[in-house]
């Protein structure tokens, strides 16, 4: 039994991965940024205890301050990417979910259970569509209120049942699910489960299960098994439409055959073992192990040596052995065995055989509302860092035809700045994250983009010869880097670093522009490049745990 089953837990009692976890939860679940105060509330906890914890997690990098507030960050996101990697999902749903969300044309999800729920572990929707309907990856749904609830209760056992009879006498409004509407009022126990299995029932006859405005009104949703090798349902997809579109007989009509040859396509890769066997885990990240030196007191070891086992166990499908966790952790085994007993107990960890494994709860971590993100979300915050340190505005920019378009923009106040926004376009040409995004194409398309282009003098420095802009966009790839002197107008310096993302592609240009006053390029370029550089790994680093098997949103 987990501490959330047997009540509110010590936390002043229990450890520093216990206490640390349960920072989180209570952050995910809030609508906003907290204080320390705020979350010594909560949780019960000595404030001096919240600030050691905070001060850790700031360190990993998995919540960041936002003046005296604590807000999650990207990098926590590497909790839920541990679970998907461990368990397969990343690599088995995505290309059979988008298939089948063109197929469709309807927004599609796959659904796991987590205790007696259901859990969102992958999505797609249609592209083009102006407002997809669709939950987030990590969103908790109740089992009865949606048609892959129903799917995967068909191999509840009565321990199960019995979890879920608990949590709907303690919720019988549904008000601890923010991803479904609340209920208005409370449906009676014995009517509630006499409902539900009887759907189950008629699920498990029909191999599929529809859901009519249960899960909200206006929507309808069907659901198929994706089974494992002995049968048993090891997840459930869902299609998800609007009444407008689809009554609940036409989606099961329209959709069911297409997402019964996807869940097959799933179980395939999933179950697959022909690949070739997965590489070594990497060591694990010097930042949960070596601040203790640099934080002193404030740092946590305890808990940041609990988060880098439960990370290191994403390192490969179907998780790690205590010995194999301890390695890859970087770990001694006691130590590695203590944190892997805290964690399953705890409920984050599954242990399968010899094998340690993230649990599907690990998603409750903020997963949801991280995973919405836009490049832009994520760029801000270091902006403001990164202008901070350098008393210079800052400016994030991706390729868009012959043009650069700003993303993200955080400016000082002084009289040069310039007037530029989010959204403002610049001709590439002559302009440093133009050079920068250029340099990175391959060398047909870099060509064929230079020959499209009509480069005009902007000022008397700008480049106009094509071919004096290709050796300056080669310069730029040797060097990691472009100074632009004056040449988009007079007066301003520009200098601009690639941001790439996990395969090493530019997916976006970061710039420092300051007045080109009497000191000479090179000044600015000693003094500004080693802090933009730093500023792109750190957003790199967000990126990666942000966006680890995807395409990110732009603005």
């Amino acid at each position: 039994m987990t501490s959330d089953e047997a009540g509110a837990p010590d936390l002043e009692a229990a450890g520093p991965l216990e206490r640390g976890l349960a920072m989180l939860r209570i952050m995910a679940a809030a609508s906003e940024p907290m204080r320390p105060g705020d979350l010594a509330r909560a949780t019960g906890l000595a404030r001096s205890a919240v600030d050691r914890v905070a001060a850790t997690l700031v360190h990993l990098g998995q919540l960041r301050t936002e003046g005296r507030e604590l807000a999650l960050a990207p990098r926590l996101m590497e909790l839920g990417n541990a679970y998907l990697d461990a368990s397969g999902w990343s690599r088995a749903l995505r290309p059979s979910l988008e298939r089948l969300t063109r197929t469709l044309d309807e927004s599609v999800s796959a659904i796991v259970l987590d205790g007696c729920d259901a859990r969102i572990v992958g999505t797609a929707v249609p592209p083009g569509r102006m407002i997809p309907l669709g939950f987030r990856v990590g969103d908790l749904l109740p089992a009865e209120r949606c048609a892959a609830g129903a799917v995967l209760a068909t191999a509840w056992d009565p321990e199960t049942y019995a979890v879920w009879r608990a949590r709907q006498a303690a919720d019988p409004l549904d008000a601890a699910f923010p991803a479904v509407p609340t209920r208005r009022t409370a449906p009676g126990a014995e009517q509630a489960e006499a409902d539900f299995t009887s759907w189950v029932a008629d699920t498990a006859a029909n191999d599929w299960a529809l859901d009519d405005q249960l899960v909200a009104p206006g929507l309808v949703a069907l659901s198929v098994p994706v089974r494992a090798p002995d049968g048993r349902p090891v997840c459930a997809i869902s299609v998800l439409a609007h009444t407008s579109r689809h009554s609940a007989d036409q989606l099961r009509e329209h959709a069911l055959t297409a997402m019964n040859e996807a869940a097959r396509d799933i179980a395939g890769a999933l179950y697959d073992t022909s690949g070739t066997p997965a590489a070594a885990p990497p060591p694990a990240s010097p930042a949960y192990t070596d601040a203790k030196p640099e934080l002193g007191p404030s740092f946590l070891q305890a808990l940041a040596r609990g988060l880098a086992v439960l990370t290191a166990l994403g390192r490969q499908p179907g998780g790690l052995t205590l010995s194999e966790a301890a390695e890859a952790a970087g770990l001694s085994y006691p130590s590695t065995r203590r944190n892997l007993l805290t964690l399953r107990e705890l409920g984050y960890v599954e242990q399968h055989g010899r094998r340690f494994l993230p649990a599907p709860r690990v998603l409750e971590l903020g997963y949801a509302r991280l995973s919405t993100l836009t490049l832009a979300d994520i760029a801000q915050p270091h902006l403001a860092d990164l202008v901070g340190q350098v008393q210079e505005s800052a400016s994030l920019a991706v390729l868009d035809g012959a043009e650069v378009r700003y993303v993200a923009r955080v400016a000082t106040e002084q009289i040069t700045s310039a007037r530029i926004t989010p959204g403002t376009r610049l001709p590439a040409y002559a302009t440093s994250m133009g050079r920068v995004l250029l340099a990175d194409l391959p060398a047909a398309e870099r060509q064929e983009r230079l020959r499209a282009m009509d480069p005009r003098a902007l000022t008397p420095h700008t480049l106009t010869s094509h071919t004096a802009l290709a050796a300056a966009i080669d310069e730029t790839g040797r060097a990691g880097f472009a100074l632009v002197e004056q040449e988009l107008e007079a007066g301003l310096r520009s200098l601009a670093v690639p941001v790439r993302d996990r395969s090493g592609r530019a997916v976006a240009a970061l710039n420092i522009a300051l007045h080109a006053g009497p000191e000479p390029p090179g000044h600015s370029r000693d003094f500004m490049l080693p802090a933009l550089r730093a500023c792109a790994a750190d957003i790199e680093a967000d990126l990666a745990a942000a966006f680890p098997h995807g395409s990110m949103t732009t603005p």
